[in-house]
């Protein structure tokens, strides 16, 4: 079942069951679930027991369960869109839209952290899969894009590999799903601000003096690929 465009996700949005248990709760607690177990893993009956009602229940929602992997990465997937696209549409050199689109993405992976993680865990077993994948593409491309605009502009290292540079950025983006909570910011820092600080400006402030690597003392284990 391919992604649901954007007109028949938000009717099925609007969908009412039963009681106490709508669509968008049902979702919730599917992408919790496959978040848990891996989607593959979960069965109808596994989403059943964690809401505490019949699977039937969830069929008056959704067809099964590839529907609600198709609706969960839709908005995971839009939210990321709408970044692109605002993007798209600024002004100013390629280096302040690399920012912002990095800035944008931090904002939809804390604002939609378990929709984000279960895009970022699939593996393309499915058509849902691969269809989610082939955005995904479509977005570390224009990533790529950006990054060759601002080397050509001379704002970032001119012999930076383009792809291999917009992934080590969304890398490092991605990996925040791994290790972040929501926290209280009492400093009023955004975790955005704090990651294109981090992906722009770096850690040192200051140039490091030239420190030799200590020698390995004998008997020590080689590492991985020495003397290769």
């Amino acid at each position: 079942m391919p992604l649901l465009p954007p007109e028949d996700h938000a009717a099925a949005v609007r969908r009412r069951g039963r009681p106490g248990y709508d669509l968008p709760s049902v979702l919730a607690v599917a992408v919790e679930v496959f978040n848990e177990r891996g989607y593959d893993r979960t069965s109808m009956r596994d989403l059943a027991g964690r809401l505490g009602i019949a699977k039937s229940a969830i069929y008056h929602h959704v067809t099964g369960k590839e529907e609600l992997l198709s609706l969960a990465l839709d908005r995971a997937l839009s939210g990321l869109s709408a970044v692109v696209a605002r993007t798209r549409a600024l002004d100013g050199p390629a280096i302040a839209r690399l920012e912002y689109l990095i800035r944008g993405s931090v904002e939809v992976l804390e604002s939609e952290l378990p929709y984000v993680t279960l895009l970022l865990r699939v593996r393309g077993n499915t058509e849902v899969e691969r269809a989610a994948l082939d955005r995904r593409r479509a977005f570390d491309r224009f990533a790529a894009e950006l990054v060759l605009a601002a080397a050509r502009d001379g704002d970032i290292w001119r012999d930076a590999d383009a792809l291999v540079s917009a992934r080590l950025l969304f890398g490092l983006v991605n990996s925040i799903v791994e290790w972040y909570r929501p926290p209280r910011r009492p400093d009023g820092r955004s975790l955005a601000d704090t990651v294109c600080a981090l992906a722009f400006d770096g850690l040192r402030t200051r140039r490091a003096p030239d420190v030799p690597c200590p020698p390995v003392p004998p008997g020590s284990p080689a590492l991985p690929g020495a003397g290769q």
